[in-house]
């Protein structure tokens, strides 16, 4: 299948794909500032520039885009018609860079929690799940 946008109408389009404060990303950084968390973000010298850090108790936030990292069964997930060679091999590449980088982040002593862009759309879960992730830290298991 042909690409229904013009090359020109793809690229504009690309270029609004956020590395950084995507929503599902603000939703979840909202949420942990609302639980009394400080942390920092997108730290360079981690692998992978974790999302969120919350250094002084070792633990990252990764909040992985569904389409991007390719999240199993999600319907977030889809291929793209078109390309299909360049997308399979693109986001593969994806996938094991992320699955590199939490386990270096895990070797280093780091726990890692990722928190997909489609679970972002049910709050009282989403709350639940990062509370259960970040109550190790106040003792609150």
């Amino acid at each position: 299948m042909v690409d229904t946008l013009t090359p020109e109408q793809r690229s504009e389009r690309m270029s609004r794909v956020r590395d950084r404060g995507s929503k599902a990303e603000m939703v979840v950084r909202r949420l942990v500032h609302s639980l009394g968390y400080r942390y920092r973000l997108h730290v360079s010298h981690l692998p992978g520039r974790p999302d969120i850090v919350l250094a002084k108790h070792r633990k990252v936030i990764l909040v992985h885009g569904c389409f991007w990292h390719r999240h199993e069964d999600c319907r977030l997930a889809r291929l793209p018609k078109s390309r299909l060679d360049f997308w399979v091999t693109k986001l593969q590449r994806n996938r094991e860079r992320d699955m590199e980088n939490t386990r270096k982040l895990k070797d280093a002593g780091w726990s890692v929690f990722v928190v997909w862009e489609c679970e972002t759309s049910d709050r009282e879960k989403l709350t639940e799940t990062v509370k259960k992730f970040l109550g190790s830290v106040h003792g609150l298991d």
